[in-house]
């Protein structure tokens, strides 16, 4: 791979970074800046000499890549980039068919998924690199209650529609000392397909399995509820409903300043979402693919101290061999940063949880073999 060290000195021109056709530092396709605009810092990369990486999938991690080729474009600005948060399923086929260079994907890939990339990895597999986690927050609305803490059985009954009131005794003895009100609970789940809801099912069925009874897969199936159309639509629900609860990324609880639960695992004190807690969290999966698989299996019992169970990470998905010349430079000097310190740093300001350090520097092995 022929890569080179930014010279730093007059590197911070404005440059095009697309991210669903939205330009982050100029206009896509276009090479005027905004002279007058302050200069950010160039980071150390090592850049690949060009080439152009397109890469689509997970909306949970758009955020991320957006602030990643934001970055990465500022000391590399031949190599284009282009992300496309289609979701999961949508960036995995795209793959498949050979439309872009990654996909992101918040599940790891079937053997069904890997079947289909052999023709597009000309005699290799595709291979899961865990790059970006984050918590799901539990948003609520009840007024007048701070600070509530529910665990897995609760919240399996919750979301089955088995508690309907927010002062039922189940509640009440996770919370003493709090008034809780004779309210309706109305929870809220996702209508559409989605990584989101395939991680909470797989936590309430990893931590509740007697509670539990519905398959870990991305389409809701428990009882009752209203429900919505993405995080965004759900958490605006939660946001204007009394007695609501619902799930979606810390990122949306933060900007809409929604009350999220503390989480009893078993700890000395219930786990609030955090990035901090959510790599905890992450830090008690193990490594179960084979070879250069990296895909993880998460402890949802896990009672860790500050350990946040309720986690995602999201997966980029590339050929391990076979994958194509002229954008391979470029694919493995992005992926290197974006699981390097100077990628992963950038994530906490952003609501996401880094990589565990032993997580990232397989990772980063594993892309040094890419071919």
């Amino acid at each position: 791979m022929q890569l080179r060290r930014t010279e730093r000195a007059g590197r911070g021109r404005g440059v095009a970074v697309c991210v669903a056709g939205v330009l982050l530092l100029a206009g896509c396709g276009s090479d005027r800046s905004d002279s007058s605009a302050p200069q950010e810092a160039v980071p150390d990369i090592a850049c690949a000499d060009g080439g152009q990486v397109r890469g689509s999938g997970s909306t949970a991690q758009q955020n991320a890549m957006s602030r990643w080729m934001q970055q990465y474009q500022l000391a590399c600005p031949e190599v284009e980039l282009v992300y496309d948060p289609v979701g999961s399923g949508a960036g995995v086929a795209q793959f498949q068919r050979g439309a872009s260079a990654f996909g992101g994907t918040d599940e790891a890939l079937s053997a069904q998924d890997v079947e289909g990339t052999k023709e597009v990895c000309s005699g290799g597999r595709a291979i899961d690199l865990p790059m970006v986690g984050g918590p799901i927050a539990l948003g609520y609305n009840v007024p007048g209650v701070t600070g509530l803490v529910l665990d897995a059985p609760t919240l399996a009954r919750i979301f089955d529609s088995r508690i309907t009131q927010w002062n039922d005794p189940s509640i009440q003895r996770l919370n003493p000392g709090t008034k809780l009100p004779d309210l309706p609970v109305i929870p809220f789940h996702r209508t559409d397909d989605s990584g989101t809801t395939q991680n909470l099912n797989a936590y309430l069925k990893g931590a509740a399995p007697k509670r539990w009874p519905y398959p870990t897969g991305k389409k809701w199936q428990a009882r009752g509820g209203e429900s919505a159309s993405g995080s965004d639509a759900v958490s605006s629900a939660v946001l204007r409903t009394d007695g609501a609860i619902g799930y979606f990324e810390l990122s949306f609880a933060v900007r809409r300043k929604i009350d999220t639960v503390r989480i009893a695992t078993g700890a000395a004190e219930p786990v609030a979402p955090s990035t901090t807690s959510a790599s905890v969290g992450i830090a008690e999966a193990r490594i179960a693919g084979t070879g250069k698989d990296l895909s993880m299996r998460f402890n949802y019992r896990t009672s860790a101290e500050g350990a946040y169970p309720i986690v995602l990470v999201t997966y980029e998905v590339v050929c391990d061999t076979g994958n194509p010349a002229d954008s391979l430079p470029a694919l493995k000097s992005f992926l290197t940063y974006t699981a390097g310190e100077e990628g992963q740093k950038q994530l906490h300001s952003i609501h996401y949880a880094p990589l565990p350090a032993s997580v990232a520097v397989q990772v980063r092995e594993v892309v040094s073999s890419l071919s």
